[in-house]
């Protein structure tokens, strides 16, 4: 790391501190739904302009792509998700959201940014800046880009299949992060799997309707249904072995309108997590499986529909970039502050730029929790009560967030950048 370099580019960042602030709280206040990010996207197109960049809007529909070419030098990609989520937020901040947005369905929803989005798209314009107004310390193109769509799967793969391969410059390395409930101002990361890869089934379940008073007359769904989602457990318990991992949650069972109906369909919608393709591919057989099964025992007079709803890939840092940069990290924090972790089971498709271009990538974690909460909570054994990302209560202190995840990118970048 080149200490001169990183100390001249984050010397403006106690004065920039205040817009930084401004602009966390303004993006906060006025979440976006996935693909519907216009306001947030003319935000940061608009921070990217005054900075001096090249600024493309509109790439996978909502998604912003800033260059600033600063002489010859690689080209390094920094990202940031920008979408929030269809929950009502209860953190009773001053700043808080009281959006309501029309999703996909054409249903009114509350918004919130349960998830940290708003600090990530803060964190990058915040690292645009600083290294637009420090061009004289560093060589090479930035490439900033603002992705829609993160917690519906859809953004990433929006924008390659708006060529972003073919109308942007291939970067040497992709580099990404993720507030997380931790000490703010810690940060965290591994080399390998990082974050799970993650599959979203419906599953629609037929059987035959009639009088609640008359079951015999009827192919009860619910009972299927029922069946069906304590066989599923079995997978992980009884199918996967203990040095691996899997998780298969079912977040939706949907039957019938009248308790003295007994309906003709139900409805599963379920979540899987994995960090093995080999073990994906088995957990994915066995539900359906299981699911076809458990429809034959029932005499259903149909077999089961299975669909895809969404899929996230398995996000793998690279070794050797992922050294360099934990490396630069313990060399501008003190070693306290930069940690190893797992994988986490939560899920990125943030993976997908990287894989297209056939480049590594590297993708980290920063802390947002209040550090004397967050010490207590560990030392009670109680960190599994605090607000985690998607809580409507998740809200990460502002400082040191907010500077941490500033020079977390800066300082990555420059790992690559010549100087």
């Amino acid at each position: 790391m080149n200490r001169t370099a990183v100390t001249a580019i984050l010397k403006n960042l106690d004065q920039l501190m205040p817009e930084l602030e401004s602009l966390y709280k303004d993006v906060h206040a006025h979440p976006e739904l996935s693909m519907q990010e216009t306001r947030t996207a003319g935000l940061a197109a608009d921070w990217l302009r005054k900075a001096g960049y090249e600024v493309t809007t509109g790439v996978g529909k909502t998604g912003v792509v800033g260059l600033l070419h600063n002489g010859d030098g690689p080209t390094i990609m920094l990202r940031a998700d920008m979408d929030a989520l269809p929950i009502e937020e209860a953190t009773k901040l001053p700043y808080a959201s009281t959006v309501t947005q029309m999703d996909n369905q054409g249903k009114s929803v509350p918004v919130g940014h349960m998830c940290g989005h708003d600090m990530h798209v803060t964190w990058l314009v915040g690292a645009a800046v600083l290294f637009a107004q420090a061009r004289d310390v560093w060589k090479g193109t930035l490439m900033i880009v603002f992705q829609p769509g993160e917690e519906t799967a859809e953004g990433a793969r929006a924008m390659i299949e708006d060529r972003l391969l073919q109308r942007f410059p291939k970067p040497v390395v992709v580099l990404g992060q993720h507030v997380m409930l931790g000490a703010a101002g810690d940060i965290a990361g591994s080399a390998g799997p990082i974050t799970s890869a993650a599959d979203s089934l419906q599953i629609r379940l037929f059987g035959r309707g009639a009088h609640g008073s008359m079951p015999q007359a009827a192919i009860d769904p619910v009972v299927m249904a029922a069946s069906t989602v304590l066989r599923l457990q079995t997978i992980v318990a009884r199918e996967v072995a203990a040095t691996e991992a899997a998780v298969i949650t079912v977040g939706v069972l949907q039957a019938g309108t009248k308790e003295n109906v007994i309906p003709d369909e139900a409805i599963i919608k379920l979540n899987v997590r994995t960090f093995d393709e080999g073990v994906r591919t088995r957990v994915l057989a066995a539900i359906e499986r299981i699911v076809n099964a458990e429809a034959e025992a029932s005499g259903a007079p149909r077999k089961p529909e299975i669909t895809p709803l969404d899929q996230y890939p398995l996000n793998v840092n690279d070794v050797d970039a992922s050294n360099c940069v934990a490396e630069a990290f313990r060399a501008y924090f003190s070693p306290a502050r930069v940690h190893h972790t797992g994988p986490s089971p939560a899920s990125e498709d943030f993976g997908c730029f990287a894989t297209v271009w056939q480049v590594p990538s590297v993708f980290w974690f920063v802390g947002g929790t209040d550090p004397a909460a967050y010490a207590k909570a560990k030392a009670e054994g109680t960190l599994n009560q605090m607000p985690v990302n998607h809580s409507p209560l998740f809200a990460p202190v502002l400082h040191p967030t907010l500077e941490t995840g500033v020079e977390t990118l800066v300082v990555a970048a420059l790992a690559w950048l010549t100087t």
